[in-house]
């Protein structure tokens, strides 16, 4: 009997995790996510990492890092070192994946630090250096889609490195994402790099942009700012697949994919209902549209397995609908763009957070172990 994983990627989904750790990895759970729940991909960031190594219960770690303190490493480092391993034992593990999929799939993404967040050369740099050492073809090295990150990323594409364009909210910001992307394998091409090894995929956000507006709207406090209550994400990136549907339509795009390119895949990240009201795969049924990945937290993917109703593509028809509800936030006082912007900020500063708490605990490992 099919089930709603499986269903999910006959409708043109690929399903990713949103986690990884070396206990997922060593204990075969990984491998029986791909064989049983139809994932062909893993997500991480910095939160994910500090969760994975910081756990007291999860002694995995405790080698490496006796090693690495023993060799005189900083805590930077020590992180650079443990989870560029973890990435690269997951890629192995999805390997045949990538090779099944004709490369498009079996990707596992590993973030630059977000301390370079606005550092465009630093941003370039590390992808470069992360490219390097974990120096497997079905990487994706992610960048967050700040300004200093867009030239970054068309670096980093005209270079043949394979990105993951994270921390994205507005559709002006991913219009600009494309374009990058598109500049990028300009470059590339224009420097001989074989097209068709980059891949891209552009993380479009989803439930924090429900949990940001209806907080606003519930200050409002009418009835015709509660009836627009849980809208906005869902209508979000329905129009970013409608944006992604039109710009690679485009002759400029399409002149690259004659040459070889491959499309940058459209990504639903921040895929957990944090609304209890909410139906708890709310973010996977109803962003259905062929040549999507969804990038989901462990749960959600669980609760999808279990009891998700796949009805097919739930995107393409919905754009006038879409249309209307951006209309209705703005008639009620909403200002979206000021809504993108605070979430783009948070996305940052909670990145940057988790990693300086992961070089604390890590560098307090190292001391222990000295």
């Amino acid at each position: 009997m099919s089930t709603p994983t499986a269903a999910l990627s006959a409708a043109g989904v690929s399903i990713w995790l949103d986690d990884l750790s070396r206990t997922r990895i060593d204990s075969g759970n990984l491998q029986e996510l791909i064989d049983t729940r139809n994932v062909v991909g893993v997500t991480t960031n910095p939160t994910i990492f500090a969760n994975a190594i910081t756990d007291a219960d999860d002694t995995s770690y405790d080698a490496q890092v006796h090693e690495l303190a023993v060799a005189g490493a900083s805590a930077e480092e020590a992180v650079f070192a443990a989870t560029t391993q973890d990435v690269a034992a997951a890629l192995d593990v999805f390997r045949p994946v990538w090779e099944a999929t004709n490369h498009v799939d079996g990707r596992v993404s590993i973030e630059v630090s977000p301390d370079l967040a606005h550092d465009t050369d630093g941003t370039v740099a590390q992808a470069k250096q992360l490219w390097a050492k974990v120096d497997r073809p079905n990487l994706l090295v992610k960048i967050p889609a700040t300004k200093a990150g867009l030239p970054a990323i068309t670096e980093a594409i005209g270079a043949g490195i394979s990105v993951n364009v994270t921390l994205i909210f507005s559709l002006q910001r991913y219009a600009e994402v494309i374009d990058a992307y598109l500049t990028g394998l300009e470059k590339a091409k224009e420097a001989g790099i074989d097209l068709s090894g980059i891949h891209s995929v552009a993380s479009f956000f989803v439930s924090r942009v429900d949990t940001e507006t209806d907080k606003r709207l519930a200050a409002i406090g009418t009835d015709e700012a509660t009836a627009l209550k849980s809208k906005a994400g869902l209508a979000n990136a329905r129009l970013a697949y409608e944006l992604f549907e039109k710009s690679f339509a485009e002759s400029r795009a399409v002149a690259l994919l004659d040459a070889g390119a491959n499309l940058q895949r459209p990504l639903w990240a921040s895929t957990g209902v944090k609304d209890p009201n909410l139906p708890d795969t709310l973010y996977v049924t109803e962003l259905v549209a062929p040549g999507v990945v969804n990038t989901m937290p462990e749960k959600t993917l669980e609760a999808t397995f279990d009891h998700a109703v796949v009805n097919g593509d739930t995107v393409t028809s919905t754009y006038e609908d879409a249309h209307q509800v951006f209309a209705d936030l703005k008639a009620v006082g909403i200002d979206f763009d000021d809504v993108t912007q605070v979430l783009e900020d948070e996305g940052v500063e909670k990145f940057i957070d988790s990693w300086h708490g992961l070089l604390t605990k890590v560098a307090q490992g190292l001391d222990a172990a000295r």
